[in-house]
């Protein structure tokens, strides 16, 4: 068990460093059974820091010191101090040199932290501190170098040498051995270094930027996937372009490179110049990947690029400041994402999963600022904090200052600290100074946890013609903190009348209206806005496009929401009415679950559904995520207590009454769309991915009435479809239908056709994972066993594990606290060999408080169980700790 409490580190005590590095010269000799690094850092003491030569404390993990030389002395093992994280120095003048060699294990590195081997290929991951486990260095972003990195390797099994920047010389070694060097230009942190060597194929293209240069193009694979690369080279492109045509910023390298590695902690890293690439967000083929992959590839490839100026160019002062990157990052491939496909579906997309699993997180014991105030282990704040809501605060700065004014922004920001490490307080400034603004009761959403509550209420004055809109805002306590200030809320609204026409807004003390649809700012515990010339008592449309990360309350009764299902012109709040109905429908029924009662579900939503499968001038995109019902998950969200039995039989109750009583319509939206799908070629493009999304949902509802010609359809569908888009989800509604004879020859034929395909077979466990038919954990348990499974691969993990405990809630939460045993076992378990994936795998016990008393006593004592289990790494230690707290 462990003896000593993990550091806590805290923002308040940043300091700048004493040293810094102007140069990196870094030579790797890489074989089979170990690698040297050689490292010639060009130092000198940091004039920030001010006179002086204090002791220069070089990190360091697991590595084997061979020999170190400062200022071009060796040094005895007396003329320095060594310790497991780190090299001690005693400079003798402000500029000097250290030269190490060191021995490391990359054929050993199960952590996939540092160098590594992923099958035959060395790679690497540094971010974010995983460059100590490679040589001694000053491991953090505020420490920028110019690298040259020569990589030494047997040219036969490696004959492909990368790194960052762009390539100076190579040529032939010794013993069947060579050499190429690197020299990236840019200074960047030492998390921005990448390394690849191994027998890769590639796929090569050109770009021509806005000053008509031309930048090479090559995404590296292995040579078995070396035919699923061209989607991912179109999205690379398309974000070039889009960069330059949105935020003015043009690439500056000659080369840009993606490689796709197996192995892989996260989804992409972006290396300056060398993107690492996990194979699952860069291979993407139609006979191999589904719609929603493609789509993933496209965003990913795009984030990864972006971050070349917002992460690179720019980069982070410290790791509190990893929603500067990661937030502003995601906001722009957010807006990529829309202008490629449909931007109300995005929007509806990314809504629901912020308010599933952000709001969840806000919730529990892990809850944390999109800028924390301090943490034990950097890896376990790459969460959806710091991404998805960094993303929204972004947002509602945009949302403030409109587009114009946002790009003014972006521009004064980049140019002001190009090749700099800064922190989130510069982002805003550069904002405030382009604009003319204060932002700073704005900047709380930096600085302050947990979901903020909007509860509003209304008054209409027929005399007055005056309409009122009083805002009560609050936020519940979370770990960090109990008394929060008041947010500024960016409220985006439009009033509709009994017709459904928008009402022209004007508050009072305006001289004239502004528009039909407009934003204002709630900034007050409460406030109220007036509107002055209303004829009639209206209907508030609020938080149009979601335009604040809150959870907003109005006292709308299903007639209204039904009207603004069919009335309202923002396609988001359209979606999210249709919501509040399924909502209120839905926790009706569970209601009547947990009395005893029989069932009954209220005609409305049937009626309002039906409405919308019938109208054919909607994006059918827009029909199919207006046809999802809420998952059981945001159900469990927002549930004082989850009652999961309840919450399961009341959806699956619902999706059944919606499948026998819109049958015929959903029958024929199938037809069509799967008639289309036979004649018409795979095209991953938005109109293709809106008709097979609308074609599938509808077969996952048909599928429920159990009539032979359903089951034949789904057949029909899984034997002949040409892309898995269509493969995936008839095998989906087989694997959870009863046809127990169709779904195990579906299952074996598929297992069979794809075994020699990684990715593929991560889809095949995930769909029998997500299965909530009976029986979810000992068909988890068994998959185990399945040769394509290995637990040291994180994908596979994520694909069986991940899918059961986050997605199979009425199996991972058995009333006998089995799926809690088991993922406590699995994450004892990959706590010894890789501590950041198993971290990953708690997320669904800290929500222990959340559930029934006997649940949470189950939940509490497999997290104890965990604690006592023995060393624990400090990623599982974090988590573990706080959720016990």
């Amino acid at each position: 068990m462990r003896t000593e409490q993990p550091k806590m580190i805290y923002l308040k005590d940043y300091q700048a460093p004493e040293y810094l590095i102007d140069e990196t010269h870094l030579t790797f000799e890489l074989f089979e059974d170990h690698s040297l690094v050689h490292a010639q850092l060009v130092m000198r003491r940091n004039p920030e820091r001010g006179a002086g030569l204090p002791p220069l404390v070089l990190d360091g993990q697991q590595l084997e010191l061979l020999s170190v030389t400062l200022a071009d002395q060796e040094l005895g093992a007396d003329d320095y101090q060594l310790t497991e994280n780190t090299l001690t120095l005693q400079p003798a003048s402000a500029s000097f040199t250290v030269d190490t060699s060191v021995r490391i294990h990359p054929e050993t590195n199960t952590a996939l932290e540092g160098l590594y081997k992923s099958g035959t290929m060395f790679c690497t991951q540094c971010e974010a501190e995983g460059f100590r486990k490679i040589t001694y260095y000053l491991d953090r972003p505020d420490v920028m170098s110019k690298f040259t990195t020569t990589v030494v390797a047997e040219q036969h099994s490696y004959p492909v040498l990368l790194s960052n920047g762009n390539p100076i010389a190579s040529g032939p070694g010794e013993d069947g051995r060579h050499w190429a060097t690197w020299e990236d230009p840019f200074m960047k942190p030492a998390y921005l270094f990448a390394l690849v060597a191994g027998d890769l194929w590639c796929v090569e293209d050109t770009f021509t930027t806005m000053t008509q240069r031309n930048v090479a193009l090559r995404i590296y694979v292995e040579p078995e996937n070396i035919d699923k690369c061209q989607h991912a080279m179109n999205s690379l492109k398309k974000s070039m372009r889009w960069d330059e045509e949105v935020y003015g910023r043009e690439y500056d390298l000659d080369i840009f490179m993606i490689v796709a590695v197996n192995d892989f902690n996260m989804g992409a890293m972006e290396n300056k110049g060398l993107n690492i690439f996990n194979s699952s967000a860069v291979l993407a083929r139609a006979e191999t990947a589904t719609d929603a992959a493609h789509q993933r590839v496209e965003a990913i490839v795009a984030h990864e690029y972006f971050h070349n100026w917002s992460g690179n160019r720019v980069t982070c002062r410290d790791w509190f400041q990893l929603s500067l990157k990661e937030g502003f990052t995601v906001f722009r491939d957010a807006g990529f994402s829309s202008d490629m496909n449909s931007a109300t579906v995005k929007r509806i997309q990314d809504v629901a999963y912020l308010r599933t699993h952000q709001f969840a997180e806000d919730a529990g014991p892990m809850a944390h600022a999109v800028r924390p105030d301090s943490f034990i282990e950097i890896s376990n704040f790459y969460t959806l904090t710091v991404y998805e809501k960094g993303s929204e605060v972004v947002g509602m700065i945009h949302t403030l200052l409109g587009a114009e004014g946002f790009r003014k922004g972006s521009d004064l920001y980049f140019e002001r600290h190009d090749g700099q490490a800064v922190t989130c307080d510069d982002f805003v400034k550069a904002m405030e100074d382009a604009n003319g603004v204060d932002l700073t009761q704005f900047k709380r959403w930096y600085s302050q946890a947990g979901t903020p509550r909007l509860a509003v209420s209304e008054s209409y004055d027929a005399a007055a013609n005056t309409y009122s809109l009083t805002f009560r805002q609050s936020c519940p306590e979370t770990p960090d903190k109990v008394e929060k200030l008041p947010f500024v809320i960016p409220v985006e609204l439009g009033l509709l009348d009994s017709k459904g026409n928008e009402i022209a807004l004007r508050l009072s003390g305006e001289a004239s209206a502004q528009g039909t649809s407009r934003v204002i700012s709630v900034t007050e515990a409460e406030q109220t806005f007036t509107f002055v010339d209303i004829a009639e008592h209206p209907l508030p449309s609020l938080l149009r496009g979601f335009s604040a990360p809150v959870k907003l309350s109005f006292p709308y009764n299903r007639d209204q929401l039904m009207f603004l299902m069919q009335h309202d012109s923002d396609g988001f709040n359209r979606w999210d009415a249709g919501q509040q109905l399924s909502v209120q429908v839905l926790q009706e029924l569970i209601a009547q679950h947990q009395k005893g009662e029989s069932l009954a579900l209220d005609p409305r939503l049937i009626s309002a559904l039906k409405t919308v499968l019938s109208d054919e001038s909607l994006d059918q995109a827009m029909v199919a995520e207006m046809l999802s019902l809420p998952s059981e998950a945001y159900l469990t969200e927002i549930s004082e207590v989850a009652d999961v039995e309840a919450i399961h039989n009341a959806r699956e109750f619902a999706r059944k009454q919606l499948a026998d009583n819109l049958f015929e319509a959903l029958w024929l939206r199938y037809q069509a769309n799967r008639d289309l799908s036979r004649h018409t070629p795979y095209v991953a493009e938005a109109e293709h991915f809106a008709r097979r999304a609308l074609q599938n949902i509808a077969l996952s509802y048909l599928m429920l009435s159990g009539k032979p010609e359903v089951l034949a359809a789904s057949l029909e569908q899984f034997e002949t479809s040409d892309n898995m888009t269509e493969r995936l989800t008839a095998l989906a509604v087989l694997v959870n239908s009863p046809f127990e004879e169709q779904k195990a020859l579906a299952l074996a034929s598929f297992a069979e056709h794809f075994k020699d395909n990684p990715l593929v077979m991560d889809q095949w466990f995930s769909v029998q994972a997500g299965s909530t038919l009976p029986g979810g954990l000992e068909r988890v348990k068994a998959l185990m066993q399945h040769k394509a499974f290995n637990i040291k691969n994180p994908n596979k993990v994520r694909a069986l594990v991940g899918a059961f405990a986050g997605q199979n809630l009425i199996n991972f939460h058995a009333a006998d606290g089995s799926g809690y045993r088991f993922l406590a076992d699995l994450v004892i378990e990959l706590n010894g060999f890789n501590p950041q994936i198993a971290s990953r795998q708690l997320a669904p016990l800290t929500r222990w408080r959340k559930y029934d008393s006997a649940r949470q006593a189950l939940m509490k004592g497999e997290l104890e169980r965990i604690l006592a289990s023995g060393q624990l790494s400090s990623d599982v230690y974090e988590v573990v700790s706080k959720s016990l707290a």
